[in-house]
């Protein structure tokens, strides 16, 4: 066992101190930096916001009822449990999660993340069932001055935008009618099973018919699924003329836009530059898509992205825009690291050496 000396044991204790100063000088010295695209995100996020705020007073000016249990923060974007247009099972946790207006910027970082820039054609699946997301996909669409093609399915899961007074395609001309947002949806189908309701009553078709009527839009109504997706994807090609689809964002769990329900569990959440081709059942437009080398954005597992981006769960109050470590984090300072790093391996290689030394002089003793 190696004895230490009392000049020994006053060098090491000089240089835990130099330690304890550098680890503290380290944390001390760390600051908020913004993130890529901080500008981009920030303003997505305030027009989600305001979008948001137009839809809500929209809302109340009309006398609509407000849940505040099941919308605690009183958006205006929760929809009710059962209607006659609620197509699938959904979950409060992600409509509550998907109100946050800081998810547009989410979508920004995404958008970016694959290399898209101005003008470029984005294709656009939206559904009924999380209305919140759609304003923050068509909040970052707008900012980065993209051109999106939207296609909507009506139909929504619990808790979506399922009144049959106010569906999405309602919320979203009349956004396009205050001039908050600058483009609006060329077609829609029913949505539901086979993209044609399948699931609901008669009287629920016909609601959502009445609602695809009002809003003008074209309507999807193949009788086969197939069917449907060839019709979506030629109205894709048709509406971008000759310029290519640089992108296709997919929001909710729509048949047409996954093809079948085995096929959730090979599709990613989040970007993806490349899908795994998989022996799918039945290829949905996303599918289609990446088969043509289009990247894909695939929205559906709400509070699992927010965790990826260090968004709350059912956030109550709503943040603020701007709001979260999408656009803000507390990083190391680099310059200062790299020198106590140096400064101490400096340190303990010269009280190494010194050491060795005082060794061989016979300055200490081994026992």
């Amino acid at each position: 066992m190696y004895n230490f000396s009392a000049g020994s044991k006053r060098v090491l204790s000089v240089l835990a101190l130099f330690a304890l100063v550098g680890f503290l000088s380290v944390e001390g010295g760390k600051k908020n930096v913004k993130l890529d695209w901080y500008n981009e995100k920030l303003e997505a996020s305030i027009l989600a916001k305001n979008a948001a705020d137009y839809l809500k007073e929209f809302r109340m000016q009309k006398g609509i009822f407000i849940d505040a249990l099941n919308d605690p923060n009183e958006t205006a974007l929760i929809g009710q449990d059962i209607t006659p247009i609620t197509t699938d099972r959904g979950y409060i946790e992600s409509k509550l999660t998907a109100t946050n207006p800081n998810f547009a910027a989410v979508i920004i970082d995404m958008i970016k993340e694959a290399g898209l820039k101005e003008n470029d054609v984005v294709a656009i699946a939206f559904t009924g069932s999380l209305p919140g997301l759609n304003i923050a996909v068509h909040a970052a669409i707008q900012t980065l001055k993209l051109n999106p093609i939207i296609i909507t399915s009506i139909g929504a899961s619990n808790w979506g935008a399922n009144d049959p007074d106010f569906t999405w395609l309602d919320m979203e001309k009349k956004l396009y009618e205050a001039g908050i947002f600058k483009d609006i949806s060329v077609a829609a189908s029913i949505g539901g099973g086979l993209d044609r309701g399948r699931g609901l009553s008669p009287e629920g078709r016909e609601l959502i018919k009445e609602a695809i009527k009002r809003n003008n839009v074209e309507f999807i109504n193949e009788e086969y699924l197939e069917n449907s997706i060839e019709k979506r994807m030629r109205i894709y090609r048709s509406k971008s003329k000759d310029s290519p689809i640089k992108l296709f964002i997919n929001v909710g769990g729509g048949i047409s836009s996954i093809g079948s329900t085995e096929n959730y569990q090979f599709i990613s959440n989040g970007l993806s530059t490349g899908l795994t081709m998989k022996n799918f059942p039945r290829k949905g437009v996303l599918i289609r898509m990446a088969e043509d080398q289009i990247p894909v954005i695939h929205l559906l597992n709400i509070t699992n992205l927010a965790g990826k981006y260090r968004l709350p769960v059912s956030p109550v109050p709503l943040p603020q825009p701007g709001e979260g470590e999408i656009f803000i984090q507390e990083q190391y300072n680099v310059t200062l690291t790299i020198f106590v790093t140096i400064f101490l391996s400096a340190a303990i290689v010269l009280v190494y050496f010194m050491e060795r030394r005082r060794h061989r002089l016979g300055t200490e003793q081994v026992l």
